[in-house]
């Protein structure tokens, strides 16, 4: 069967602006979009620059944009793609600088994993029947969450929605990156502490919007997104609460305490704080929020079943905390 491949192309030495072209294939059972490319470059144009290595879907090299989704070509088989979509349309990852065709430029992301210092930085304190300098960790000591399984392909940066309006933003694969560490035992305490502080900052773990993209996308199940919320949650309970997120999370958690539902109202309040500049600001959307019939009557009875809420409050203060 003969099928088109349609290719973005893109020579920064010679273009302005990318292009599509199309190349026509004899396409076979089992077929990958990383075999049908490999052909077309030594087939029918030699000058197609794509990145690829071990073809196994273990180095990550081939991720790029197969109809619209962030896909290793390796394991994305043109049977299905065809069937699902009816095309085979390639191009590269979005939201990192093509380098040419479907090559991506990869610096901004390794920059980012570097940022979020990528090692362990553990206690010179060793056991006395361990050589110095060397670490076990103990069967049951430890739960990574499938983090460690990631092979920076990038496709989830590629998917990131924060990460297209905020190209600051560390991006889901280095924050995941960084609860590996922050859930190994021999990390010392002080030092878990010290990433908590650096990623609450701005372009941490609050610029998350949760679209789960990045979940969707991952080739290998490592959930980047739910690494990014165990971060949260290790901020907060470290007392790292003075950020906008932490405010919001907090806040949101305090009214549904006190009044059994969210109170629209309280929720900007607690985002500001006490920053007059910020309250004033807010003021104009209080009074759209009034004549919308967003604020509750003040003066309003309490919701029946309050008590029941606030039991479950109580209880989960008392239940041990779970990285």
């Amino acid at each position: 069967m003969r099928l088109t491949f349609t290719i973005q192309r893109f020579n920064p030495e010679t273009e302005f602006h990318s292009h599509e072209e199309d190349y026509r294939l004899e396409v076979g059972r089992g077929m990958t979009v990383l075999d049908g490319l490999i052909r077309i470059k030594n087939e029918q144009d030699g000058a197609l620059a794509l990145r690829y290595s071990c073809r196994s879907a273990i180095c990550g090299s081939c991720a790029m944009q197969i109809n619209g989704a962030e896909k290793l070509a390796c394991r994305t088989s043109v049977r299905k793609e065809l069937e699902r979509h009816g095309r085979i349309v390639v191009a590269p990852l979005k939201n990192l600088p093509v380098i040419k065709d479907l090559v991506a430029d990869m610096s901004s992301f390794w920059g980012k994993v570097r940022e979020v210092t990528p090692w362990l930085l553990a206690s010179r304190k060793t056991e006395p029947e361990q050589p110095a300098g060397q670490m076990t960790l103990a069967p049951g000591s430890y739960q990574f969450h499938n983090v460690d399984a990631c092979i920076m392909c990038g496709a989830c940066v590629a998917a990131c929605t924060s990460h297209e309006v905020s190209k600051g933003f560390l991006g889901p694969a280095a924050l995941a990156k960084a609860a590996r560490f922050l859930s190994d035992p021999r990390e010392a305490a002080a030092s878990k502490l010290a990433r908590l502080v650096e990623l609450e900052k701005e372009n941490g773990i609050w610029d998350c919007v949760r679209c789960n993209f990045c979940v969707e996308v991952c080739p290998k199940d490592v959930k980047p997104m739910e690494a990014i919320i165990r971060l949260r949650r290790a901020a907060l309970e470290a007392g790292l609460t003075s950020s906008g997120g932490a405010r919001h999370v907090t806040g949101f958690a305090e009214i549904v305490q006190h009044e059994g539902r969210l109170n629209e109202a309280l929720m900007p309040l607690k985002i500001v704080g006490f920053n007059l500049r910020r309250l004033l600001r807010v003021v104009p959307l209080g009074i759209k929020m009034l004549l919308k019939g967003k604020v509750p009557n003040p003066l309003a009875p309490p919701i029946p079943g309050i008590a029941q809420i606030r039991s479950i409050f109580s209880a989960a203060r008392r239940r041990p905390a779970t990285s």
